[in-house]
Formats: structure tokens, sequence, C-alpha cells
């Protein structure tokens, strides 16, 4: 089972001293359990975005004492920032990681807004999963008014808190808190210093939209840059000089013009033309789960578009940041890179740099780190600030400095040549199925994306891919087949003076024994999948690299019968027959067909360079 980790990603009113910044940064490190990874302040918006990481106990008792510190160390009535705020901690959300449930945050969330709002007297509004009602699911709609407007606010009907204190705190004011989603805080710049043209491409990519304004020059809309309404039952004229227009005259008109489909806007805003009073139009942005607005940050001599993604599995950072592109370019403007405010999840950027690959007609079938750097450089996060891969994606698989598969090859080969019995064949065998499939990608790669190969490319890209992932289970594969030899040989060091004794040391040694098992069976798959992506390959590959897929094809099919082999030296001390008949049989048809693979594979390569048995 997973560790429970829960990320917090408190937003604090101050970005300009440092000082009082790492007094609240320090109360989070103090918490035993929990990892500070990221502080994000800004100067201009005089905010900080701080992210941390932990486990549940950890991370609600790190949450209220930065909360605490803020509330002693931060005085709204003092506060200016270009971003909207209402509070010293202006909004604490918690984020379900991994090994915790929704409802296991949505307590911890509950737990930490009653300790705020009883014992420090602030107001706590629940948003997002945590809200209670409706309309506060959304932190705009809390956050509307402001700092300045919630004295008056916090009274009026229906907006009393959820916690705390039913008056306004003048000095900390409120807080919103909850559980959602993990949000990227994702800005992209633009080259220039103007503001209207940050919130007009923001207007138009967020999913709330816009509401369409009278153009100077298209007289049959009310003048004073008014919004475009339906008046006195007649269609955008409003004048009795222009009562004689007709819907489609006017619907073709702004279709011409102006780009939109006047009747489609009838029938999104449910606009009754009869009705004097009528409504704005409001056309809806280009994107779900994507609120944005326009700004200026002086200390980067640039207009930003300010953008949250609250769901990056519906829109991500590459599908906002093409669109503001094209929008930019229609405004004689250039987006000239992006930015990540705090940490980012590794799928999210992943797929950013599966999109910009495909694009550049490349294969994802690459080494994690190159598709990472590809999303770096095209979104351009090094634009206005540092980004450390390593340090910002949250999840990033990584190998740890302390295991076999860090070494260097040389310090490898030493460590298995030694008198120690691990790591032996089984983590030879995986390291081997890795190669195979390594080899594959390769080639695939090689070939794909040449002239003549355009209707191959997407057997040749989807090979790599798929090898790419078996590479990188094998290599991890490496170091568990030795952590599995390890567990057993500690359950066999274990006490057997008395019968209970004995019979933990069993229970212990079997389940030693079976995770023996279960790692080179997983070892022997895995390179057998390695193999079928070999045979895809040599039929398809760049002929002067077939001798590649050969060898490769023989790294796989050693990789898949050194792990059969060391499931069958573990299945020998294990007396449950049903299991060992079970793995046997399983055993026995990966080989089969292991076999044939490698005989299809190795038969097409050496036809092909002219060798003869």
């Amino acid at each position: 089972m997973s560790e429970k980790l829960i990320e917090c990603v408190p937003n604090f009113s101050e970005g300009q001293n440092k000082d009082i910044i790492k007094l609240i940064t320090n109360e989070i490190e103090n918490v035993e359990g929990v990892r500070l990874l990221d502080v994000d302040p800004g100067y201009e918006m005089n905010r900080t975005v701080v992210t941390f990481i932990g486990n549940p106990a950890g991370v609600k008792e790190a949450a209220f004492r930065a909360i605490k510190k803020a509330s002693e160390v931060i005085d709204m009535r003092k506060h200016k920032g270009s971003h909207p705020r209402m509070g010293a901690t202006d909004v604490c959300p918690f984020v379900p990681v991994s090994g915790v449930t929704e409802e296991e945050v949505l307590k911890i969330a509950d737990e930490v807004a009653e300790r705020v709002g009883s014992e420090l007297g602030i107001p706590i509004y629940m948003y997002e999963r945590s809200a209670r009602k409706p309309e506060r699911k959304n932190l705009a709609i809390i956050r509307q008014g402001e700092y300045e407007g919630f004295d008056e606010k916090i009274k009026t009907e229906g907006w009393e808190p959820d916690f705390g204190p039913k008056e306004f705190n003048a000095r900390s004011g409120a807080t919103v808190m909850g559980v959602r989603e993990f949000l990227i805080a994702y800005n992209i710049n633009l080259n220039t210093r103007e503001k209207v043209y940050a919130t007009e491409i923001a207007n138009r990519l967020r999913e709330k939209g816009y509401s369409v304004r009278r153009p100077e020059s298209y007289p049959f809309y009310y003048k004073g840059g008014e919004l475009l309404r339906y008046a006195n039952g007649n269609y955008p004229c409003g004048n009795d000089e222009f009562t004689g227009v007709t819907l489609d005259e006017t619907a073709k008109y702004c279709l011409e013009k102006y780009g939109y489909d006047l009747r489609e806007l009838l029938e999104l805003n449910a606009i009754n033309p009869d009705k004097p009073e009528g409504k704005p139009v409001k056309v809806p942005g280009k994107f779900k789960n994507c609120k944005a607005i326009g700004w200026v940050v002086p200390e980067y001599g640039r207009a930003q578009i300010s953008i949250n993604l609250t769901d990056y599995k519906v829109t991500s950072m590459h599908h906002v940041y093409e669109e503001a592109r094209k929008l930019a370019d229609e405004r004689g403007i250039l987006v000239t890179g992006s930015e990540i405010v705090g940490m980012v999840p590794y799928p999210a950027l992943y797929e950013c740099g599966r999109y910009f690959l495909a694009k550049q007609g490349r294969s994802a079938g690459v080494p994690i780190k190159d598709v990472l750097e590809t999303a770096l450089q095209s979104l351009g996060l090094k634009d206005v600030a540092n980004f450390k891969i390593e340090d910002r994606v949250l999840g990033l698989p990584q190998i740890a400095g302390n295991t076999l598969a860090a070494m260097k090859v040389n310090e490898f080969a030493d460590e298995v040549s030694r008198e120690s019995p691990a790591p032996g064949g089984g983590s030879i065998a995986a390291l081997a199925g890795a190669l195979g499939a390594a080899l594959a990608s390769m080639v695939s790669n090689l070939t794909a994306n040449k002239r003549g190969t355009a209707h191959i490319d997407e057997t040749l890209y989807g090979a790599a891919v798929k090898c790419q992932d078996i590479k990188d289970r094998l290599i991890k594969a490496v170091d568990d087949d030795t952590n599995a030899f390890n567990l057993y040989m500690e359950a066999r060091r274990l006490p057997q003076g008395s019968a209970e004794e004995k019979k933990v040391r069993g229970e212990a040694m079997l389940a030693g024994l079976k995770e023996a098992v279960k790692v080179p069976l997983n070892t022997a798959k895995l390179s057998l999948e390695a193999l079928k992506m070999a045979a895809v390959v040599v039929e398809h590959g760049n002929p002067n690299s077939i001798t590649d897929v050969g060898v490769g094809a023989q790294m796989a099919f050693a990789g898949l019968k050194g792990g059969v082999y060391n499931v069958y030296i573990n299945l020998k001390d294990i007396a449950d027959t049903v299991y060992v008949d079970e793995m046997k049989k399983i055993c026995t048809e990966i080989l089969a067909e292991g076999e044939n693979l490698l005989q299809s594979v190795t038969g097409k390569v050496e036809k092909k360079i002219g060798i003869t048995v």
C-alpha cells in the first residue's frame, strides 16, 4: 500500500518581505512528517504560494501553524497587491496525492477549519469539494468584494462563514479552505506591457467567457460601448432609425465583419427579443476547467495571462498555450513563454511533452527526461524564472541514488561479481529485458518520420512508446528482485525458539518466497512484451539497424528465460502445490510463446544479413 500523502498549497498575502515569508515557512518545516516543496513569492501581487506535502497528521498541524503565524505577522489593513485576496491566509487547499481517500482529506480540511475558526477567530469559508453550498464551490464567487468589501459581505444573509466568528476580522480578513483536485497555477507571458491584451486573451480562454461589446464602427449598437442588448423587440439596432434591419441582415454583418454567429449567441443566451430589458450577450470561453485574468507584472516588464487549470486532465497547459499564441498573433503580439507557479503533476507536464513531440512529427517513445525537456522548452518555462524539473514536478519517476539501477555500468558489474548472492540472476534478467526493449525502441525511432515511412510511422511510434514503458518497469525490477531476495533472507533469520515464533517465521518465509516468485515472473512477462515489440519492429525497421533488433530480441529472451529460472528456483521451497502448479503452467506458456517469437525475429534478421545455418 502506498504511503499516505496530502499536498497543501496555502496562499499568503505577503510577497515582498522575505523575513515575514520565512517566519511562516519555518512553521511548516518544523513539523515532523512534512516536506516543504516550493515557496513562490510574487512582488507585484504581494502574495506567496507555498507548497508542502506530508502525512495526514503532519499536514494538518503544519497548515494550522502556518495560518496562525500568518495571522500574527500579516496585517491586512496595510496590504496592497495586484492579486485578488480576502485574508492573510487567502486560500488553503488540501489535495489528495496518494494512499488517501477524498473522504479522509475532507475530514482533515474540516478539522483545520474548525480549529482556525475557534482558536484564531478567523472566518472560514469552505470551497470546491468541501463547499456547504453550491455557490461556494467557486473561489472567485466567495472572494468577490475582496478584503475591502468583506466587512459588509459577512453581514449579508447567506454569507455567514462555515466556521469561525460571524464577524469580520480586520487584521486577518477571512480564509477560504477546502479539498480540491490538483490545480495548476499557470501564467502565459506576452511581449507587451498593455494589460488590455492579456485581459482580452484571458477572457477568450477561460470557461466563463466574456460579454460582447459594441464594435466602434458598427452602427446597429447603442453608443458608448454598452453591452450588446436586445430591446424594443428589435434585433441589434435599438434605435428607431434602424428598425427595418432584419435578423438575417444583422447576422450576416456580424459574421462577416466580426466573426461570431449572432444566431448561436441568441440560442446560447436564451434571449427573448420581445422582452425590452433583454440580456447581455455572453460568449463562452474556449476551455472547461480554466479560470483566467490578465495583469501586468512590473518585475518581469510584461503582461501575463494568469490561469488556474482546475482539472488538467480536461484542459492542460499545452491546450491554453497554443490557443493563447493564436489569439496573441491576431493582436500583433507574441507569447514569449510561460510560468508554472508552485508544483506541477508529472502526468500533466509529460502529456505536454508528448503533444509537442507529435507536433514536431517525432516519437514520444523516448526517455521520460527527454519528453519533459521537450515540454519545458516548448512552453518556454524558463522565460521569466528558472524551472528545474527535479524540484518542481510532483510524482516524477526517479531512481534513488542508493539503488542498483543508479549505479554506473562498471559499478554494477563489480557488485554482481562479488561473493554476495544478490544482486544475482534475477536482477540481470531484468536488466537484459530492459536492454532488449531499449533496442527495439531505438530502431523504431531511427526508422520513423523519414521519407516514405508515413504509412508505418504510427505503428513505429506506438512500438517505441510501449518499449519505453517496458524498459522503465524492468529497470525498476533490477532492484525489486534483489529486494525480494533480501526480504526472504530476513524472514529466515527470524527467531524460532517457540511454536509461535516458528509459525510467524514460517508465514514470513512463505510471503517472502511468493514475492521472490512474483518479481521474476513479472520480469518474464515484461520481457515477453519486449519480444513482441521486436517482432513488430523487425517487419518495419530500417534494414541498416536490423541487427540491433536481433540483439534486442536475444536480450529480451534472456530476460524472459532468466525470469522463469528464478521462478522455478523459488517454487521448490513452497509446499502449496496448487500455487506451484499454477506458476509452472504460466511459465510454460510464456516460454513457448517467447521461443516462437525469438525464432521468428532472429530468422528474419539472419535471412536479411545472409546468415545460413
